[in-house]
């Protein structure tokens, strides 16, 4: 099912219907499908305003998701047909921001996020400032909606756990030839111990720090304090993501 339309205030909205493969063995969508249903709403949005990624790369001007923070009201379940809707959210610094809500063929909200992107040149990987992007006016909306903010994870100096690694296969990655944002979240939860695997996520936050292409080993480590979790994985001499994940109570 693949209905899109754009909304009154500049968004862009697409339906879309989650099977058995969407979720995990208790039937409730993966954390990773979550990450690629929002980030593939966006590729979504620049294509219905003609600008897909070939002519992102002609323009030299590509977008590359840099941070995100969501949080789950409900978990949707295989058989659900979500809403999931986007808007701009102007730019900071070097970051363009982006909105995001996922509702349920019910009006029932699911997921809200916010997420910042960096746009860069393909060809040398050079920033590319917001006020230089030549594609289309990045527009900014004032709608209210409970998410957290986006903002810099580091993971802690002691007290890190290891919980194993992931070698980076062909299928990991995207057309730009590294993880696709997506995929990190199942890196991460096959990683995790049973009794965390199976715990409710409220909040995730997550920060893609250095691409990581095939070959590449990730070893993942992570803090438990209380409810919340920080980990991250290091990759050759640095870290390729950080993020943070508070469980429900």
């Amino acid at each position: 099912m693949e209905l899109e339309w754009n909304t009154p205030d500049g968004g862009y909205s697409r339906r879309e219907e989650l099977i058995f493969r969407d979720c995990d063995a208790s039937g409730q969508v993966r954390l990773g499908t979550i990450l690629s249903l929002l980030a593939s709403t966006a590729g979504h949005d620049f294509d219905a305003a003609g600008l897909d990624y070939h002519k992102l790369y002609e323009l030299r001007q590509v977008f590359l998701l840099s941070r995100i923070a969501l949080r789950v009201h409900r978990r949707p379940v295989a058989g659900d047909v979500l809403t999931v809707s986007t808007w701009e959210n102007g730019s900071k610094g070097v970051f363009v921001r982006r909105n995001y809500q996922l509702t349920d063929q019910f009006g029932a909200q699911c997921v809200s996020a916010k997420s910042d992107w960096i746009i860069v040149d393909p060809e040398d990987r050079r920033i590319v400032r917001p006020s230089a992007f030549t594609g289309k006016l990045l527009h900014e909306t004032d709608r209210e909606f409970d998410a957290p903010e986006c903002r810099k994870i580091v993971l802690p100096k002691e007290g890190l756990t290891e919980f194993g690694t992931h070698t980076v296969v062909y299928s990991d990655l995207d057309f730009n030839g590294h993880v696709y944002s997506g995929n990190y979240g199942n890196i991460l939860w096959d990683a995790l111990p049973r009794e965390l695997q199976t715990r409710e996520v409220r909040d995730f936050s997550i920060n893609y720090s250095h691409e990581a292409t095939q070959g590449d080993v990730m070893r993942i480590l992570g803090n438990l304090e209380g409810s919340t979790l920080t980990a991250g994985a290091e990759c050759g001499d640095g870290v390729c993501f950080t993020c943070q994940c508070v469980f429900a109570e």
